[in-house]
């Protein structure tokens, strides 16, 4: 996790106009949690499964990774970072997402999220070990909590490169020649999640987790329903964090949606996408920024259809930023940048599509066909 100390001060609003043009109105969802089991200090690690390992490692290496253990069942991958691992992917019959693991700032926050939750604290078999609690949340995912006594040590960086600006010149007599190269994963930044269960868990993860909310999305004409997306992120008090470590946002499916991991600068992003052009992978949106987070942004799809993220330079926030309102709408997610493509906004149908969204609409959650409608249009816009 990105972090900065930041002096203490009151409360600031995205009235502001710190990073949202709105704010909560009287009675909307705060954001947070008021007693919180434990805190959680960030992402751990995610969790895969997939058959074919090697194929796994070869797309690992493309995009960036480092290689943190590989045995015949399991590949854990890292960042050049010191902390814990990025993901691990473990030999299954089908690729499939198991489910996010997130650190806790303190051994004891196990004892007593176990007690809390009717959880086990358990041994894993991690790098250098550790012990977790699993639970599951409102859409029946599992997450895990995990402490770690042993950290990663640091790999070499890929190096920024040094910029002239039009009032400041910090090379001369030299050329700017980026390698082409993977781009050299740093960390997991986040994870963003689909949920037919918004509202029950989001409040799993402020309340079970101790997680805040940066920014709130809402449906055009439904606001007076609630938020339908939250990008949330840690509490660590005065310390700035990434503006997300979680993203959560109603829709027809359960489960992973992609997950993001920071590299060097724009031209890390940039050189190492056209290497992992040059390959045959799929990009599925880039290059951008965002709005929500201001990250600079490259999306690609790896050889089991699951979305990945380069990103640089996202925001960080302290405690003392109160969450901003903004309507939903696919020309919202990005400052600059190509138009958003069906495949990131999961729109391309399919008869899997349509199962999911006939399910979804059958069943006790909170899709209804006007949520359906709204979202559908928020896309389109």
């Amino acid at each position: 996790m990105s972090h900065t100390p930041v002096n203490g001060a009151a409360p600031q609003t995205p009235h502001q106009d710190l990073h949202s043009e709105l704010g909560a109105l009287r009675g909307e969802h705060p954001g947070r949690a008021r007693n919180p089991v434990i805190k959680v200090a960030d992402l751990a690690w995610l969790e895969f499964e997939k058959p074919d390992l090697d194929r796994a490692e070869v797309f690992a290496r493309d995009f960036g990774f480092a290689i943190a253990a590989r045995t015949e069942r399991e590949l854990w991958l890292r960042g050049t970072f010191g902390g814990s691992p990025c993901m691990v992917i473990r030999r299954g019959r089908a690729s499939r997402f198991i489910g996010p693991a997130f650190r806790a700032a303190e051994r004891a926050d196990l004892d007593r999220l176990a007690r809390a939750t009717g959880s086990t604290v358990q041994d894993i078999d991690v790098p250098g070990g550790g012990q977790s609690v699993t639970m599951l949340d409102p859409s029946g995912l599992p997450v895990r909590v995990v402490y770690c006594a042993q950290q990663l040590s640091a790999l070499p960086e890929q190096p920024p490169l040094v910029l002239n600006t039009g009032t400041e010149f910090r090379r001369t007599n030299a050329t700017q020649r980026p390698p082409r190269e993977p781009s050299r994963i740093q960390r997991l930044g986040h994870v963003v999640l689909e949920t037919r269960v918004f509202a029950r868990t989001l409040d799993w993860y402020l309340d079970t987790l101790g997680l805040i909310v940066s920014d709130f999305l809402f449906l055009d004409g439904q606001r007076e329903r609630g938020p339908t997306m939250a990008f949330i992120r840690c509490d660590q008090g005065s310390v700035a964090v990434d503006h997300h470590t979680l993203a959560l946002h109603l829709g027809p499916g359960t489960g992973y949606v992609h997950s993001a991991y920071q590299v060097t600068d724009l031209d890390a992003i940039a050189a190492g996408g056209e290497y992992l052009a040059e390959r045959g992978y799929k990009r599925s949106w880039g290059i951008g920024r965002h709005i929500q987070g201001s990250q600079l942004f490259d999306y690609w799809r790896d050889p089991d259809h699951f979305m990945l993220e380069h990103f640089a330079d996202g925001d960080l926030f302290s405690c003392d930023l109160e969450p901003g309102w903004a309507p939903m709408s696919a020309s919202g997610l990005a400052q600059w940048g190509p138009p958003v493509t069906r495949d990131f906004l999961g729109a391309n149908p399919s008869p899997a599509k349509l199962r999911e969204v006939m399910t979804a609409l059958r069943g006790d959650n909170e899709l209804d066909p006007a949520r359906l409608l709204g979202l559908m249009k928020a896309m389109s816009a």
